[in-house]
C-alpha cells in the first residue's frame, strides 16, 4: 500500500506544479489539452519557430536547385530512347502509387489517433471534480500522514478513528489513482504517436512532391519526342473536339473520330492489326508485358485477365453493376482517389480521344484492340494525344482537387473520383476480371 501510495502522492504533486495551487479542478484538462505538444526525448521537436519549419518543408516540397539539376541530367541520359523512357516512366509511376498508399494509411492513423486522443480528453473531464479531489487526498496523505497508534494515549482514540476513516478511502482512492495514472500514460502514448506520425507524414508529402515532378519531367520528354507534327495534331484536336460537341453518345464519338480523324484512324487501324491470339501461358504473357519497348500491345487484351495494375489507388464507390440512381445500372467502375492523383493507364492501347466531352469532363479513350476501348473520365489533365502508343502502368492524367463528373454528385464526396470503363464492340463490360490479384502479378513496362 506504501507504494502505490507514493506514487500517487508523487503523481498528484507532479500535476499540481503544473498549476497554481488552489485551482485542483482545472489540472487534468488544462494537461488533457497538451496532447499535440511533444516532451519526451523520442518526440520530434515542435519548440523550434514554426514559421520556420513550414519554409523548411515548402522548400522540400518545391524542390532544390540540386535536385532539378539531378532530373536534368537524368532526362539528357535518356533523351531519345524511347525503351529507357517507358521505363523510367513506369518505374517512377510505381513510386507515385507507393508513395500515396502509404500517405493514404499515414492519414488514416492520424485520424485514429486523434479519436483516442479525444475520447481519452473525454474521459478526464467527465471526471475532473472526482480527480481533483482524489489528487487533493493523495497530497494531503503525503504532507500530513495519520498519527501512530502508539503515542500518547490521549491520541489512542484520535489514532482509531483515523485508522478506520483511512481504511474506508484508501481502496477508493487507490482505484482512482490507478485509473488516473493509466489514462494519462495513454494520453502520453497518443501524444508521441501523433507526433511521429504527422513527421512521417511530412517526409512522405516530399516524397511525393519529388516524383511528381520526376513524372512531369518524364512525361515533358516523351510528349516533346511526339511533336515532330505539332501543327496538324493540333488541328486534329481541334477537329476531335468539334466531332465531341456533336455526338450523342459515346459509342458515337468513338465511331466517328476513328473515322474521321487521322491519328485516331491510324491507331484504330493499327489495333485492328494487332495479334488477337496467342497460346502463351501466364509467366510468358506476363513476360510479353515487361517489354518497354514495345510499339503495340504485348499480349491481346482478351489474355490480360488477372494482369492489369488498376489505373489509380483509392477505394471504389460504385461498382459495375450497381444501382446508378437513375432506375439503370453502373457500366463502369468509380474510384475515389486522392487530390492530384496520378492516372496510368490500364492496359496497352492506342489513344482515339483525349478531351472533355458531355458529362464526362476529361474524357480518354484508349482501344486496346480486339473490339476494346478502355474509357478513362473525371481527370483534370491529360498527358497523352492523340494517336499515341501507350503502355501499361503509363502514367496518362492527373486527378484535380475534387469530383469533376456530374454522376459524381449523388456520391457524397468532395474527393476527385476517376471513372473507368471497358467496352467490347461499343458494349460495357465487368472490368473486374482484368485487374490483377496481387501486388506481384500486376503487368508494367
Amino acid at each position: 500500500m506504501d507504494g502505490w501510495l507514493k506514487r500517487g502522492v508523487a503523481l498528484s504533486l507532479a500535476l499540481t506544479l503544473a498549476v497554481p495551487l488552489g485551482a485542483p479542478a482545472i489540472v487534468v484538462p488544462a494537461l488533457a489539452q497538451t496532447a499535440d505538444a511533444p516532451s519526451s526525448p523520442d518526440a520530434p521537436d515542435t519548440s523550434a519557430d514554426p514559421r520556420q519549419r513550414m519554409e523548411q518543408l515548402d522548400t522540400d516540397i518545391k524542390g532544390s536547385a540540386a535536385e532539378q539539376e539531378r532530373l536534368a541530367t537524368e532526362i539528357a541520359a535518356i533523351k531519345g530512347d524511347r525503351a529507357k523512357l517507358n521505363s523510367a516512366l513506369i518505374d517512377t509511376a510505381l513510386k507515385v502509387r507507393d508513395v500515396e498508399g502509404k500517405l493514404d494509411a499515414s492519414e488514416q492513423r492520424l485520424i485514429q489517433l486523434g479519436r483516442e486522443a479525444d475520447d481519452i480528453r473525454e474521459s478526464l473531464d467527465a471526471r475532473r471534480d472526482t480527480l481533483a479531489d482524489v489528487l487533493g487526498g493523495l497530497s494531503r496523505l503525503g504532507q500530513r500522514p495519520p498519527p501512530a497508534l502508539l503515542v500518547r494515549p490521549d491520541d489512542a482514540l484520535q489514532s482509531v478513528r483515523s485508522a478506520i476513516l483511512l481504511g474506508a478511502v484508501l481502496p477508493e482512492l487507490k482505484a482512482e489513482t490507478e485509473l488516473l495514472a493509466s489514462e494519462l500514460a495513454a494520453q502520453e502514448r497518443v501524444r508521441q504517436e501523433t507526433a511521429r506520425e504527422r513527421d512521417a507524414l511530412a517526409e512522405l508529402k516530399v516524397s511525393l512532391a519529388e516524383e511528381r515532378r520526376r513524372t512531369a519531367a518524364l512525361v515533358d520528354e516523351r510528349q516533346a519526342s511526339l511533336e515532330a507534327g505539332e501543327a496538324a495534331l493540333r488541328s486534329e484536336q481541334q477537329r476531335a473536339a468539334a466531332l465531341a460537341a456533336e455526338a450523342g453518345n459515346v459509342r458515337e464519338l468513338v465511331d466517328r473520330v476513328e473515322k474521321e480523324i487521322a491519328a485516331a484512324r491510324k491507331a484504330a487501324d493499327a489495333a485492328k492489326a494487332a495479334p488477337t491470339e496467342t497460346n502463351q501461358g501466364p509467366a510468358a504473357r506476363l513476360a510479353a508485358l515487361q517489354n518497354p519497348a514495345r510499339l503495340s500491345p504485348g499480349i491481346p487484351f482478351d489474355t490480360a485477365k488477372g494482369l492489369l495494375p488498376l489505373p489509380a489507388g483509392g477505394a471504389i464507390l460504385k461498382a459495375f453493376g450497381t444501382e446508378d440512381g437513375y432506375g439503370g445500372q453502373e457500366k463502369g467502375i468509380s474510384f475515389g482517389t486522392r487530390v492530384e492523383a496520378q492516372v496510368s493507364a490500364p492496359a496497352d492501347g492506342w489513344v482515339v480521344y483525349a478531351g472533355p466531352f458531355r458529362s464526362y469532363g476529361q474524357l480518354l479513350i484508349i482501344n486496346a484492340g480486339g473490339g476494346y476501348h478502355i474509357l478513362l473520365a473525371g481527370m483534370d489533365k491529360i498527358t497523352v494525344g492523340l494517336g499515341q502508343f501507350v503502355l501499361s502502368g503509363e502514367p496518362v492524367a492527373v486527378m484535380g482537387q475534387g469530383p469533376q463528373l456530374v454522376s459524381s454528385v449523388g456520391l457524397g464526396t468532395a474527393q476527385p473520383i476517376l471513372y473507368v470503363e471497358f467496352r467490347k464492340d461499343g458494349n460495357s463490360i465487368d472490368p473486374t476480371p482484368w485487374w490483377a490479384t496481387s501486388e506481384s502479378e500486376k503487368a508494367r513496362g
